[in-house]
């Protein structure tokens, strides 16, 4: 539709998006076809792991059900230890469900698509007044509480999402675990964490989120109830 069409318009006007386009769109749209999936009627899913520090990019088309996973990126710089954001300052990589809520096509650190922390487990469970934001997926490789990936490999991504949400994806969620959240993860987890109670209760509650998304490669359905957990279905 036009409106949807306008979006990357509007955003290839910024040098830095074009120049993505102009680098990266042959090589970005080849392979989504090698996995069978149309970039021009795309939605993507991003999900990354903070000990792996990795970030993975999942596509389907939107005549398909599940997802697929389409790349995998190595996050270049990391600050903070395991463990979800509860103030700012803390220097923390938020953990747990978001979206994509902003695009800065003119960022200090090169491109960037800023994260929706503080979400609504974050302000329940979080230091109320003093919860910090500007979480970002950018570009360069020096962070604090960000998901740096260097300025090649952002462009790429950015424009995966210029081209979803150009296809009319409202929402990109973006999960964000500790560690790659199977049987030998968590088993890390309580055995590291054993001292941090309130920690590993955290990490079974976003585990769910993994676990549905891992057997279903579908998309869970997560709410926040009124004690600050997820509730995942």
């Amino acid at each position: 539709s036009f409106m949807t069409d306008n979006f990357r318009s509007q955003q290839q006007k910024f040098l830095r998006v074009k120049t993505a386009y102009d680098e990266k769109e042959k090589s970005v749209t080849e392979l989504f076809s090698s996995k069978g999936i149309d970039i021009s009627a795309m939605n993507i899913f991003i999900r990354a792991f903070k000990k792996e520090a990795q970030l993975e990019i999942w596509a389907k088309s939107s005549k398909q059900e599940k997802f697929q996973l389409i790349k995998t990126y190595s996050i270049c710089a990391s600050s903070g230890t395991l463990g979800p954001k509860r103030k700012q300052g803390d220097g923390q990589v938020p953990e747990g469900f978001y979206e994509i809520d902003r695009f800065n096509p003119s960022s200090n650190f090169y491109l960037s698509l800023g994260v929706s922390y503080p979400n609504a487990s974050d302000r329940i469970l979080g230091e109320k007044g003093n919860l910090g934001g500007d979480v970002f997926i950018h570009g360069n490789c020096v962070t604090i509480g960000c998901m740096p990936l260097t300025d090649d490999k952002i462009k790429e991504i950015y424009l995966m999402a210029v081209e979803a949400r150009s296809n009319g994806q409202a929402k990109i969620l973006v999960h964000i675990f500790p560690c790659i959240m199977d049987e030998s993860g968590m088993k890390y987890l309580e055995k590291e964490y054993k001292d941090n109670p309130k920690f590993i209760s955290f990490w079974k509650n976003i585990q769910q989120g993994y676990e549905y998304f891992e057997k279903n490669k579908i998309l869970p359905a997560i709410s926040v109830l009124s004690n600050g957990e997820y509730s995942v279905k």
